[in-house]
């Protein structure tokens, strides 16, 4: 007889009896007609490194789910898999990269993407064996990845599907600019710190009176691209100024004053600065007033000169400016300088010619990268778009009457919030690692050929010079396809017709979960 260890040794036990489970295929799920189907796809982890805490608290729910569903008599199938993650695996790659003395320019986007699989390959697989470690009971037979060639063709189609419907679109818009990770980012990639900064209280004067406006502001180096400042319609305070004009400070440039409700009574001192070009209100308030944008920072977080403004005017002069396409300004002095450099230079530019009335010390939220944590710069920019108030409509009803239902149930309410007050979702994404947009530009005529597969001339005038969007498609618009690409979709497979829609998901903080009989 052999004695009983004194202590619990993992090592000599579970491997051999999770590999056990899985060679006999415990795990499997099947379409069986006799079963009612319970289903969850495991939200992918990352490719970029290995799981932590979170991951093992997150599968560790969902195994219990699935265990006590089979248990129940249900045909249960969790579905496995990992995410390409974009902004974090092309990061992880290019700092490889640096050690070696090389960038991404200089392998050229092949090179990059090779070494991007590579990555794939060695963490994909260790991330696939710390889940088998965890002990999940997935069906491994069906374990997939955001990028394979089923999940490609799944996202491929629904590009095409919501363009040709009108819910796809490109156009300049302001967008979450990161400029570390130099590309844009949703607003749930978006986290707010609290930082110490400061009101910068401004004085802009009033052309045809002669009087000073004062203003206050936390970005005052954005000033040198306002285009008007605002002030409430309802404010007696500056009922005398409607349809006047006010001077920006050292550039000496006249703007008018518009009147919007943006600009509130009760807050600060009833004026408002408006830049469009690097705020998302005033981008709001510049096309309720047709306002002109002027972009004073560059992609990099650096203040525009006058070889960024040549660039721009001979872009509109020539015709080939899209519609809402910025103006770009030579910042001059403070041209190169970074935005907070500039920020120090002309506040002290202000307070030598009398414009700085005070500056208020304050802690407010700022917008950070959620990958690298660098201060984000709205900026307009030419991305890609899904419209989504037509998409958000039916996710709102499947919440509101009872068919999807949150655990805990005080997230139903941030939910609703969150989609009722949803902007346009900005899905490009200046990156190589991902799913490369399927747009063509023809490069004779400008026309744009959005298709499945790379078409072969130009259907407008022939032409066979045609030139792929080198932009990639925001990680979580694949994510979005998980629950029915994992199972065959787009075509009718009998996987996805049994085990389709899911009926729980687990992300850690809540379940979302499917209501069934």
């Amino acid at each position: 007889m052999r004695e009983l260890e004194k202590t619990y040794s993992p090592g000599d036990i579970e491997e051999r009896l999770y590999n056990k489970w899985v060679e006999k295929g415990y795990f499997k799920a099947h379409v069986n007609p006799d079963k009612k189907p319970f289903t969850i796809v495991m939200p992918p982890p990352n490719i970029t490194g290995q799981l932590h805490m979170g991951h093992a608290m997150d599968n560790t729910m969902q195994d219990i789910i699935i265990r006590y569903k089979r248990m129940q008599g249900y045909e249960a199938l969790w579905v496995p898999g990992t995410d390409h993650a974009s902004i974090a695996t092309e990061a992880k790659v290019v700092e490889a990269m640096r050690a070696e003395g090389l960038t991404k320019e200089m392998i050229g986007r092949e090179g990059f993407l090779e070494r991007a699989w590579d990555w794939r390959e060695k963490y994909g697989k260790r991330i696939v064996s710390q889940l088998k470690k965890l002990g999940s009971s997935c069906d491994w037979s069906r374990e997939r990845f955001t990028m394979d060639e089923g999940c490609s063709e799944a996202v491929r189609t629904v590009f095409v599907n919501l363009y040709n419907k009108k819910l796809i679109y490109r156009g300049n818009r302001l967008v979450n600019w990161c400029p570390k990770c130099n590309t844009s980012i949703s607003d749930a990639e978006v986290e707010y710190e609290s930082k110490e900064a400061a009101f910068y209280h401004l004085l802009y004067k009033v052309v045809e009176t002669g009087e000073y406006l004062e203003l206050a502001t936390t970005r005052p180096e954005t000033m040198l691209g306002d285009t008007a400042v605002a002030i409430n319609p309802e404010d007696p305070r500056f009922a005398h100024l409607h349809g006047c004009h006010v001077i920006i400070p050292i550039i000496d440039k006249e703007i008018p004053i518009v009147c919007d409700e943006h600009a509130d009574m009760e807050k600060g001192t009833g004026v408002v600065k408006i830049t469009p070009a690097h705020d998302p209100n005033d981008f709001e308030v510049g096309k309720r007033h047709d306002l002109p944008s002027v972009r004073v920072l560059t992609y990099d977080g650096r203040m525009t000169g006058a070889a960024d403004a040549s660039e721009a005017a001979e872009l509109l002069a020539s015709g080939r400016a899209a519609e809402g396409e910025p103006e770009v300004l030579d910042c001059g002095q403070f041209a190169g300088m970074t935005a907070i450099e500039a920020r120090t230079a002309i506040v002290e530019k202000l307070r030598e010619i009398g414009a700085l009335k005070t500056i208020e010390p304050l802690t407010h939220d700022v917008g950070t990268c959620y990958r690298c944590h660098t201060v984000i710069e709205p900026m307009i920019s030419k991305q890609w778009f899904v419209k989504m108030a037509p998409l958000a409509e039916p996710a709102i009803k499947a919440v509101e009457d009872g068919t999807i239902r949150y655990v805990p149930d005080r997230f139903t309410k941030s939910y609703l919030n969150w989609m009722r007050g949803t902007r346009d979702w900005c899905i490009s994404r200046q990156l190589w690692w991902g799913h490369q947009i399927p747009a063509w530009y023809c490069d004779d005529c400008g026309e744009t050929v959005v298709a499945k597969e790379a078409p072969c001339s130009c259907p407008k005038c022939g032409s066979s010079n045609l030139t792929q969007d080198p932009d990639t498609l925001d990680t979580w618009f694949s994510s979005a396809l998980w629950p029915f690409s994992t199972l065959g979709w787009p075509e009718e497979t009998e996987d996805l017709k049994y085990f389709y829609p899911t009926n729980t998901l687990v992300t850690g903080e809540f379940l979302e979960e499917k209501i069934i009989d």
